[in-house]
Formats: C-alpha cells, sequence, structure tokens
C-alpha cells in the first residue's frame, strides 16, 4: 500500500511527502524556469497513483501533457539511474481538461448566488458603500424568492432595485441610483472579458472533480488558464470559490491516511495582490480548517514572500528551487526562504538556495508525526508522463472521449430572476385597450352565431395567455427536472 508521494533524493536517501500529511498543505517555490511545473507535475502523479483526485490550474499550457506518456529520452533515464527508480514506468494519467471559456476543455461554471456577494465584490473591485449595495441586492433577490444564477439576473435585478428604490429603502437601507449604476457598469467590463461565460448553470459538481478511475487511481482535473490568466482577478476568485465550496460541502474526516483532494494553485501571488484584509482573512480561515476535510492545499509561485505570513505558518510541506540574488529585494527573498526550513548542519541553506540547478531543490516535508524534517538538497524525480503540452489535436481527441462531455458542454437557462421580473413588468404594462364606437357597418356572422361581447372576449384572450403563461411554465419546470436542479 502507498504511504507517500515520491518527490526526489540524493546520494543518501530518497525523500517522499508521507500521505497521512498531505492535507496539512504545501508550497512549491523558485525563480521562472527553474522546475517548479515539472514539479508539480510528478507530485500530481504521485498523488494519483496513491488514488486521491487532483485538481490544479495550467497557467502556460504545459500540465495538459501529464494525459499522455512520457517519452524516452537520455537525460531522464540518466536521472532514474541516479534514483535508482526501480519502479519507474512511463504512462499516461486519467485526466479530465476544463476551461471557464469552454474551448480548452470543459466550461467549468458557476451561479452567481453561490459566488456570493463577497468575492463578487472583490471581483468588481468595489467600494465599501458599493459593497453594501451589492450585499443588500443579495438580500433583497433572496426575500422576493427570485434565482440570482447569471449575469442577466444580477443585471435585471440591479435595474429593479433601482426603480423601486425608494419602496426598498426603509427595509434595505439607502440604495443610491449612483452605486448602482457604478456596479452596472463593471459588470459590463466584465462581461466584455467573458466573465458572462463563467456563471450560469449546469454549476460544477464537487464529485466531478473527485473521481478515481476503474483502476484506482485518482483522476486529475486540469483548468485551462492560458487565456484565463488574462484576467488574473477573475482567475484568483474563482480558485478561492471553488476551495470554499470544497470547505462548505465536504464533511469532517480529520486526518485520513490518504487526502480527498489535492488542490493546486498556481501563480498564487495573483490570490493576495491588493485584496481586501478581510478576504485575506477569509483565505486564511479557509486554508487553515479545510485540511480537516480532507482537502490539501498547495500554493504554487516564485518566493514565499508573495504568500502572506499567517498563511505561510499553515504549509507544512516545502519545495524551494531556485532563487537569484540579484538584488538586494532578490536576497530578502533568498533569506525568507532559507528561514522557512528547518536548519540541516550539514547545509548552508541560504548559499545552497541560490546554487541550485534546474531539477533541483530544497525540500522540507512532515513526518508522520507531523513534525517538519531537516532541509535536505534532492535531485527532483522524473515525471511517467508526457513533459510539454499536448498538440490542438490530441486534446481534442481527449475531449470526444471524454464522458463528462454531455453533462457541461451545454448551457442550461431556467427561470430566474430575469424571467421572472421581465414577466412582473409585462403584467405592470398590460392595460385594457380604450372601448371602440359601434361600426357603421353591420358585423358579418355565420348563421345562428350569436354576436360575443366586449367581456366575453376579454375573458377569452385572458384565458389564452395565461395558457400560454402557464404552458412556458411547465416546459421549464420539466426540462429542470431532466436537466437539473440548483442544489
Amino acid at each position: 500500500m502507498q504511504t507517500s508521494v515520491r518527490i526526489g533524493g540524493n546520494k543518501d536517501t530518497q525523500l517522499g511527502l508521507a500521505l497521512r500529511m498531505a492535507n496539512r498543505h504545501g508550497l512549491i517555490t523558485g525563480a521562472t524556469g527553474t522546475g517548479k511545473t515539472v514539479t508539480l507535475q510528478v507530485i500530481a502523479e504521485g498523488f494519483a497513483r496513491a488514488g486521491v483526485p487532483v485538481f490544479m490550474a495550467d497557467v502556460k499550457g504545459d500540465l495538459s501533457g501529464i494525459a499522455k506518456g512520457g517519452e524516452p529520452k537520455d537525460k531522464i533515464q540518466q536521472r532514474v539511474k541516479q534514483l535508482n527508480l526501480t519502479d519507474y514506468s512511463q504512462r499516461a494519467y486519467p485526466s479530465i481538461f476544463w476551461d471557464l471559456y469552454g474551448k480548452r476543455g470543459h466550461p467549468i461554471r458557476a451561479t452567481i448566488s453561490d459566488m456570493g456577494p463577497m468575492l463578487l465584490a472583490n471581483l468588481l473591485e468595489l467600494n465599501d458603500t458599493q459593497s453594501g449595495v451589492l450585499y443588500a441586492t443579495f438580500k433583497i433577490a433572496d426575500d422576493q424568492g427570485l434565482l440570482l444564477l447569471d449575469m442577466k439576473d444580477l443585471k435585471s435585478m440591479l435595474g429593479w432595485i433601482a426603480d423601486n428604490s425608494k419602496s426598498l429603502q426603509k427595509d434595505y437601507g439607502n440604495l443610491t441610483s449612483t452605486s448602482i449604476a457604478a456596479i452596472q457598469r463593471k459588470l459590463l467590463v466584465l462581461e466584455q472579458q467573458g466573465a458572462d461565460q463563467f456563471f450560469g448553470e449546469p454549476q460544477v459538481a464537487l464529485a466531478d472533480l473527485m473521481q478515481s478511475d476503474f483502476s484506482g487511481n485518482g483522476v486529475i482535473s486540469i483548468l485551462d488558464a492560458t487565456t484565463l490568466m488574462t484576467q488574473p482577478r477573475l482567475y484568483a476568485m474563482f480558485l478561492l470559490w471553488l476551495i470554499a465550496e470544497l470547505f462548505e460541502q465536504l464533511p469532517e474526516v480529520g486526518d485520513p491516511d490518504k487526502p480527498k483532494l489535492a488542490f493546486f494553485f498556481d501563480e498564487a501571488h495573483l490570490l493576495f495582490d491588493d485584496a481586501p484584509k478581510a478576504l485575506v482573512d477569509k483565505i486564511e480561515q479557509v486554508v487553515r480548517l479545510i485540511r480537516s476535510k480532507g482537502v490539501g492545499v498547495y500554493f504554487i509561485t516564485q518566493s514565499p514572500l508573495d504568500i502572506p505570513q499567517d498563511i505561510l505558518g499553515q504549509l507544512g510541506n516545502r519545495v524551494q528551487h531556485a532563487l537569484r540574488a540579484f538584488t538586494p529585494k532578490d536576497q530578502k527573498a533568498v533569506k525568507a526562504a532559507a528561514d522557512t526550513f528547518r536548519s540541516n548542519p550539514k547545509l548552508d541553506t541560504a548559499k545552497v538556495i541560490s546554487e541550485l540547478g534546474v531539477g533541483e531543490a530544497l525540500v522540507s516535508v512532515l513526518d508522520n508525526d507531523g513534525r517538519p524534517t531537516p532541509v535536505e538538497r534532492v535531485l527532483i524525480c522524473p515525471p511517467e508522463s508526457r513533459i510539454g503540452p499536448l498538440t490542438d489535436e490530441e486534446r481534442s481527441e481527449h475531449l470526444s472521449r471524454s464522458p463528462l462531455r454531455s453533462k457541461y458542454d451545454q448551457i442550461l437557462d431556467r427561470e430566474s430572476a430575469y424571467e421572472s421580473l421581465k414577466k412582473r413588468a409585462e403584467a405592470k404594462e398590460t392595460v385594457l385597450p380604450p372601448e371602440k364606437s359601434e361600426p357603421a357597418q353591420t358585423e358579418k356572422r355565420s348563421p345562428g352565431r350569436p354576436r360575443e361581447s366586449a367581456m366575453e372576449a376579454l375573458a377569452k384572450s385572458a384565458a389564452r395567455a395565461i395558457g400560454s403563461q402557464l404552458g412556458r411554465q411547465i416546459v421549464r419546470g420539466i426540462l429542470g427536472s431532466i436537466l437539473g436542479k440548483r442544489r
């Protein structure tokens, strides 16, 4: 039975991450080009072999190769021999591709309601007053029984609040047209950036991110973030929302023999850049508590200084690639990185960090008692899957065989706030037509059929309208039950 995830080794020892301590989180740091992506790939493979599902963001597009077996190369064979990896075999790993924009993977969506006002306010960069109006919007929607699923729902809700601000003021405070207009403008910008494709249904089911294949290997979910990275705030908010969903939905399991899910957050500094303190506090709380749900969160960034101290202290497993000390700021980062490790009398940690080659790293992990091991200088193991991305043809073929294709590739647009408010507006605008005088000519009627009174005509017209409206509701109800309900 596998008890650890292999990371690397040296002439004296091999180092692995204990599975029962993998939910104590981790950190992979190092300068660009020093091997962080390959290290991430190696650790993800180790989790998958142990039956642990993995979710990771692919920022550069390089990680898609995990779905194909590696290729025999001299450098890889040399590293295998150096580390005496007797069980090494090049192989593909079960993978599912995701993409917020639905181009290079299955669309991955969340509803406006589940994103919530706190994350959405940060995504829109709202001030305190505007954030208060947004919180009130969610509260009013709940009180009115209106679902906020996609962008048009939220825009319709804001428009309705603007039209009814005076009557709402008593219960919800001052909802100024200036603040509402500011939120609407920022939603428009967000929509032009493609975020409207993220908000909606079907919302991703966490169970689909936590699967194993028929051989017991954990399935690796890869979020293609090559386009998403052009919108770093949306990238950070999505991944934070996903962690929060895991925290809210998964049961408490304490410290299991292996984690339920390993979550890798590349370019982690984007989560904290310009984030308000309330949001950073929320992230710290989730990271601190989610380990009891059996989830290990691994941050990948250039320097430990990119991570707030309170969160850095929660990350028990550390892999440090090379950092170059060219400037005073670089020297500070090197010292900070060295200070995060448990010292080893055999190593000058700060000096070694600047000397590491590509594919080398300093590693300290938690032992079975939860204590950090002394830092070791190791060669990182080679991955068993392909180093580098899939071709477009290979990706398309992989997506065509995905078992989730029919579940997520079609948008579900059920009745929500937009449709409900539209009906209210239509009902309010409906007025009786003015009474017309009797025409001069005699109306032609079929023999024996009495003249239809104005009241009878109006009743029939109303019946037809009600029947049509009920028909639409019934159809939507049937489709909702077939295609899935909001949780």
